[in-house]
């Protein structure tokens, strides 16, 4: 299983290749995306990263036009993150990307062991 993990994590590094982001910067643009707009502190907490930490993939995005930084209109101290329109179409076109790897990956399986794998692991992540 570990293996497969660690199989799996250098594919999407590869997959990520032709965007040039790093899985911690794609993992922090679907965040962002998906709820439209984020503080720093959920985002750190959504990746299970240091504050410090989200502030720097953060600004990492934002130097690359993927997400631009507003004010939040409850709190003038803080920052809400929200993805461009650039950063919406990066954001699709990885999710593309991932889908097809993992179906590329899948291929490998007949459809009955297929439906085997996702009864373990559901059943092995309860």
């Amino acid at each position: 299983l570990m293996r497969v993990a660690r199989a799996q994590r250098r594919r999407w590094r590869d997959a990520l290749a032709p965007w040039d982001l790093s899985p911690h910067h794609a993992r922090a643009l679907a965040v962002v995306c998906e709820r439209d707009g984020v503080r720093l502190s959920d985002l750190a907490e959504a990746l299970r990263i240091a504050p410090r930490s989200a502030t720097e993939v953060a600004d990492g995005l934002q130097e690359r036009g993927l997400v631009e930084r507003t004010p939040d209109p409850g709190d003038r101290r803080a920052v809400i993150l929200r993805p461009t329109d650039e950063g919406r179409r990066i954001r699709g076109e990885i999710s593309a990307a991932r889908a097809a790897d993992s179906s590329e990956l899948l291929a490998r399986l007949s459809p009955d062991d297929r439906d085997a794998l996702a009864r373990i692991l559901r059943t092995l992540a309860d």
